[in-house]
């Protein structure tokens, strides 16, 4: 048998990478890691926490003047963005640190350069220095996609927004997902005139058809401006800093400070020596891979977003861990994507589990669709006028709930608990044999109508 310098070699130190890592190392395996960015990937590093982060101090502004209503005497308060900012890349750093050390601690070894494949067992760093290994993962996560129209370089991606140097007056937003919603609620609130661009006349396509009108009506209400059926046509940045970015069949350009594009991501294979290795990949350029994560060569595998299956870190997660058990632990299992949880972190937040009242029409016929559009006892008395909205999708014959979706404060907090529920195969009855906890607007779901 060939003599290989690691039974395990990662080729990214993001969620995904880090779990197959930590836990393969942990059975007895000889790891490495390469990361030639950051150790945590998009996640820790340029996604889900610092912006989570960024959602908490924008929360301020409305929270600030709520508590006027409630009698603190809050003064007219500035808003510092370096001071956010530095407390995020600080967190970071932090982050990045335990993450480090936890490798570290199980023995991984962490090798800050980019790793590239030269054959089926066979990588090289950016250094020349050759290696080998047994089995080789593909953890390289996704990167932002930027649409190719002239100028287009005068714009940024999610990657750039935690680096800013001032807070931009004028913000326009290429996109309709989660990531262009987010932002324009986060921007928003600091203060900034937000334009979000959408080429369709669509945002957060795959979310529940009325939750998604119901943040379109509430957004729009605050003063974010929407542009539909919108195309680009060409970015323009003048001398003094200012954007211009000209639409096609528009009348007027958009003048901005700052040009964001969140028109989706794409799978980080470009240059990583996959076709070296012989390595197949789909028509969007992501890795195939079966059941359990082995790619059309039996030693390389792939998990996380590199592999553009369901992009969401808790999936990758358990994509790692399900590879390390399977391919060191002697414990095969898979990850089941049935009724995966997700969230935008919007302003308001909206959440959402199981199938949506289309998707269910669409495989049952017909569906009883259960719901509570009421305002939360918090907004009633501070006079904010948006109202939250609840529903409940079920089987026309047996009741079971096929999909909950919301939208309101705290939505995701309060859904995480109930897709227990959707998951295990609940019914509605079993929603309302449960006593509600009262007041709270978590108790919507045990009463809806």
């Amino acid at each position: 048998m060939a003599d290989f310098d690691y039974d395990l070699f990662v080729i990214g130190a993001g969620s995904g990478g880090v779990r197959a890592a930590r836990v393969s190392a942990a059975h007895g395996a000889k790891v490495a890691v390469a990361e030639e960015h950051k150790v945590g990937g998009t996640c820790v590093i340029r996604g889900c926490v610092p912006k989570k982060l960024l959602v908490y101090g924008a929360h301020f502004a409305e929270d600030l003047a709520d508590a006027r209503r409630f009698g603190w005497d809050v003064p007219d308060c500035a808003f510092s963005w370096p001071t956010l900012r530095e407390n995020v890349l600080s967190e970071v750093a932090r982050l990045e640190g335990i993450y480090t050390q936890t490798l570290g601690n199980n023995g991984v070894e962490v090798i800050k350069e980019r790793a590239v494949l030269t054959g089926p067992n066979a990588i090289r760093l950016a250094s020349g220095r050759e290696l080998t290994a047994r089995t080789i993962l593909i953890a390289t996560g996704a990167t932002p996609d930027v649409p190719n129209v002239p100028g287009c370089e005068h714009g940024i991606t999610s990657n750039e927004v935690f680096h800013l140097e001032t807070l931009p007056k004028r913000v326009v937003i290429a996109g309709g997902g989660y990531i262009a919603n987010e932002f324009a609620g986060i921007f928003h609130e600091f203060g900034a005139q937000v334009t979000l661009v959408n080429r369709s006349d669509v945002i957060l396509r795959g979310y529940d058809e009325q939750i998604r009108d119901r943040l379109l009506q509430i957004s729009m209400t605050k003063g974010i401006d929407f542009r539909f059926h919108a195309a680009f046509d060409r970015v323009e940045k003048a001398a003094d800093g200012t954007i211009t970015v000209h639409l096609k069949d528009a009348k007027q350009p958009l003048e901005c400070d700052l040009l964001l594009f969140a028109t989706g991501r794409r799978p980080n294979t470009d240059s990583l020596g996959l076709d070296a290795a012989g390595v197949e990949l789909d028509d969007k350029g992501a890795v195939r891979v079966d059941d359990d994560n082995r790619t059309n060569i039996a030693s390389i595998y792939a998990v996380g977003d590199v592999t553009n299956r369901v992009q969401l870190t808790p999936v990758a997660i358990r994509e790692g861990q399900a590879f390390a058990d399977t391919v060191f632990g002697n414990k095969p299992h898979r990850v089941d994507y049935g009724c995966i949880p997700s969230a935008v972190f919007s302003h308001p937040p909206l959440a959402g589990v199981g199938l949506t009242e289309s998707q269910a029409k669409t495989k049952f016929g017909s569906v009883k669709v259960y719901a509570s559009d009421f305002r939360a006892m918090k907004n009633v008395l501070a006079d904010r006028h948006e109202r939250a909205l609840y529903k409940m999708i079920c089987d026309p014959v047996t009741d079971k709930v096929l999909g909950l979706h919301m939208i309101g404060p705290d939505a995701p907090e309060i859904l995480q608990a109930a897709a227990i529920a959707v998951k295990a195969g609940l019914t509605k009855q079993a929603f309302d044999d449960t006593v509600a906890l009262h007041p709270s607007m978590a108790e919507e779901l045990v009463l809806l109508k």
